[in-house]
Parts: structure tokens; sequence; C-alpha cells
């Protein structure tokens, strides 16, 4: 018998061998390629498996642009108005005395307290920094510190530009470092900041005087009369003064309207804002605009139409729009109302004071067209008449104690929420008594 041929058990022995070798080279190709390959049929029977991963991604991005993101409008409050000069001081090779910490403070500026070194708190702390120096104010913009405003410096540490971010407006801090220092909010209202004070140091206002035809010193003085807390961003449509409050960016999931004439979503108010309240280097459309009785400004400039390349808005406006949808109303600090009353006042508003067919819980607004003419609220129709709709959006009132400062309407009209229930207790003939209306006001300030 030829040695050459193996026995059967010897075979039967090289068989198994052979399976088990390739079981073990199976499962080695398997630990490569498991991750791939389950992650290939996952997605195919699993299409919408990436959403959650995309939404921290599109968080993560929305914010950076509401923080951060000036859309090129440093061409605007740089170059055209030079504002950088104005906050820099003629010290710092700008003009005039400058814009310290101090003032900026003043005016509703706010300071980042995270972004700021440790060894600089410690300073502030021990009152080693001169928060009466502009160039103190020039170090915190090199930091990133100051919200909303974003600094423009060259090779050399010389200030050359500034431009704006949404948290200017929609954005202030708790102040746990010190008033007007602290970690930031984004959403709130900032109820402190001077808007037209801050434009008005601008040392070349030539570009509102030439669309409002009045001189530079009479702009500001039109804003001058704006004051903390308000801004009238149809100024350059209409060309009237008639500031409204700044509203909160937060509690917007689900709302239809979102400004108080209600002038469209969460992504037209971004874009409408971007291009032409901030200057942004953007696309916005919007026909209404080419109503010459309505807004002759608007009108006479194009504003319906601008198309400023390159475009640095719209492909920021999707995770701007997440972002901003994720904003979540704050709940009401512990003790800063009564438990007992709220729960009372809840069932008047949804009952007796019948508040509630209107701000529908738990949006606290309509869902779907919230909208009012003035008359329906008991009010003039003076600011509804300045929108395309001739109407006042119903405002969510959640995170409603987080703007009280500067009353309540688009104006601030009613300076209290006690106010506001008298207010509606005339209109709709309510007959509410005072433990009533007290108990309502608590529930309000509980949202």
């Amino acid at each position: 018998m030829n040695k050459s041929v193996r026995s059967m058990p010897e075979c039967r022995r090289l068989v198994r061998l052979g399976l088990v070798m390739m079981g073990l080279i199976s499962s080695v190709f398997l630990n490569l390629g498991a991750s791939g390959w389950a992650s290939q049929e996952h997605h195919r029977h699993n299409p919408q498996s990436h959403v959650f991963s995309d939404s921290r991604k599109m968080i993560v991005e929305g914010r950076e642009t509401f923080r951060f993101d000036t859309f090129g409008d440093e061409a605007f409050w740089g170059d055209t108005l030079r504002l950088h000069e104005a906050i820099a001081g003629k010290k710092n090779g700008g003009t005039g005395p400058g814009v310290s910490p101090n003032t900026a403070i003043a005016v509703g500026l706010k300071v980042d307290k995270r972004a700021l070194p440790r060894s600089l708190k410690r300073k502030i702390r021990q009152e080693k920094i001169d928060l009466d120096d502009p160039a103190t104010t020039l170090a915190l913009l090199k930091l990133d510190a100051v919200i909303g405003l974003k600094g423009f410096f060259d090779e050399y540490g010389t200030f050359k530009s500034v431009g704006i971010q949404c948290a200017l407006c929609h954005s202030t801090v708790d102040d746990s470092f010190a008033p007007g220092i602290g970690k930031r909010l984004d959403g709130w209202a900032n109820q402190d900041l001077n808007v037209g004070a801050i434009i008005a140091l601008a040392p070349d206002l030539s570009f509102f005087a030439n669309l409002l035809n009045l001189s530079q010193q009479t702009v500001r003085k039109v804003l001058n009369t704006w004051g903390p807390g308000k801004f009238d961003a149809h100024l350059l449509l209409d060309g009237k003064n008639a500031p409204t409050l700044i509203p909160p960016a937060f509690g917007l999931a689900g709302v239809n309207l979102t400004t108080w004439e209600g002038w469209g979503s969460i992504s037209h108010w971004n874009a409408f804002v971007a291009v032409l309240e901030m200057g942004g280097q953007g696309t916005f459309y919007d026909p209404r605009l080419n109503n010459e009785e309505k807004f002759p400004i608007a009108a006479k400039n194009g504003f319906g139409n601008v198309r400023r390349k390159p475009d640095r808005v719209t492909k920021k406006l999707p995770a701007l729009q997440f972002y901003q949808l994720a904003l979540t109303a704050p709940s009401a600090p512990r003790g800063s109302f009564k438990k007992d009353a709220a729960k009372k006042g809840e069932r008047i508003f949804n009952e007796k004071a019948k508040c509630a067919q209107c701000h529908v819980p738990p949006l606290f607004t309509e869902p779907g067209w919230n909208m009012h003419p003035g008359e329906e609220i008991g009010i003039d129709n003076n600011q509804a008449e300045r929108g395309p709709e001739n109407a006042y959006r119903t405002s969510p009132l959640k995170g409603l104690w987080t703007h009280t400062k500067r009353g309540f309407f688009h104006d601030g009209r009613f300076p209290t929420l006690l106010a506001v229930v008298n207010h509606y207790d005339d209109v709709f003939k309510l007959d509410l008594s005072t433990d009533e209306k007290r108990d309502l006001v608590e529930y309000l300030k509980s949202l």
C-alpha cells in the first residue's frame, strides 16, 4: 500500500481541523467587518437610524451659528457705520471716548464668563482690571467674551472691524460672576440691551440718513428714543419709529408665526434679520415688501429681493432653526410664585377667564393660525398695520417670568401682569374678583 495515502482516521482529523480553521477565519472576518456590514444592514432596514446623530450635529451647528456667526455683517457695522472706531476710542486708534466694559454693561451688553481665563477672572475680583478703560473692552472682544459682538483684529492686534450675532438680542447671562457677567442663557430676550443707543454711537450713520431722508443728527435722536430692551425692525421698511420689545427666542417649537406682527416662521425671520437688519451677506426674498404704500422704503430699495454674494446666510438657516426649536422655555424658579394660588389660577385660566381659548395649553398660543386684529384683543392696530397681516400674534406664555422687566404686549404698554389681567377683565367683561385676579397672575408667573 502506498505510504502517501493517509488512513481514514487521519483524514477525518484533517477534515475536522480544516473546519475549525475555516470557522476561525470566518470569525476573524466577521469581527473585522461586523460593524460595517451590520451598519449597512441596519441602514437598509432602518433608513431613519441616522436621525438622532444628525439631530445632535444640527443642534451643535445651529448653536455655533446662533452664538458666533456674523454672516459677514462686519462689512456693514465696521466698514459702513465704523462702529468699531467708536468702541475703540481715540486712544486706541478710533474716535471719541470709546466704550469701556462698564459702559458696555450699562447699555446692556453681556459678558460670557466661560470665555474668561481664570487669571482674568481673578484680577477682576481683585479689582486689578480697569473696567473703565476701552482697551479692556478690546481685550474682551479678542477673547470672544462679549455676547453678540465679534471683534476683528489684524496680525498686529489692531481693531479693524466689528460684527454682530443673533445672540446680541436673544441671549443674556445669569449674572453668576457679576452684574452683566455670567453663563450664557441662549434664547432669552436681552431686556437690558439698548440697541438704539449702541447704533447711535457709530461715527457714520449716512446709510440710515439716506434711506430715511433725514440728517444723521436726527437719526441719532430717533435711535436714542428706543430705550433698553426694544428694537424697531420696521424702521427701514416704512420709515416710522415705534420700537417693540425684544421677544424671547425659546419655546417656539410648534408655534406657527413667531413675531409680534406674524411675519412668518423662524426661518423667515432669521433670513429677514440676518440680511436686512444685521446687514449680512445672503439672500432674502419676500415680495410683500414691494408694497410701496405700506413699505415705501423697502419697496424703493428692493428689500423684497436681496441677493448678496457670496451667500453666507441661506446654508446656515436649517441648523439655526433646528437649534432654536430645541430651546425650551425655562421653568419658573422655586419660590417665584405661590403654588396654591397658581393651582387655583390655572382653573381660572382654563375656565372663567377663557384665556386658554387663544393661549391653548401646552403651546399657550393657537395651534394653527395664531393671529388676531387689535379690536379682538382690545388694543389699537398701530403696530399690527406695520406687518403683512394687520394683526398681532398670540404670544406663547411659557417662560413669561424671564421677560417681565419691560412690561407686556408688543410695546410694553402694560407694566405688570395684573395690568394685563385687568385689561382683559375689562375688555371681555369677565367679572373677575380681586382674589381671582391674584391667583391668575400667580399661575402666569409659574409657566
